[in-house]
């Protein structure tokens, strides 16, 4: 597992988020976490173009900001990969 963490603004706020990456798990569980104060806001599963789709959305977070959250870490793997 690794973990980095993302700095959003949105709606005048500033997310502070964590974002934890199981990228070589099997398909039970989805790949990317995105939590805020210990508490799961959204996951992603990557498909076959390394594009992020919602897993789970328990924070019903709104597609605006489920989408910002998405493009983020694409920017972030991407660097770091």
């Amino acid at each position: 597992m690794e973990k980095f963490n993302l700095n959003i603004k949105y709606n005048k706020q500033n997310l502070a988020l964590e974002v934890k990456e199981y990228l070589h798990h099997s398909h039970q569980r989805c790949k990317i976490e995105v939590f805020q104060d210990e508490k799961l806001l959204v996951s992603f599963n990557p498909d076959d173009h390394e594009t992020l789709s919602v897993c789970q959305n328990p924070a019903q977070l709104d597609n605006k900001l489920v989408h910002l959250i998405a493009d983020k870490i694409e920017e972030k793997i991407d660097l770091l990969g």
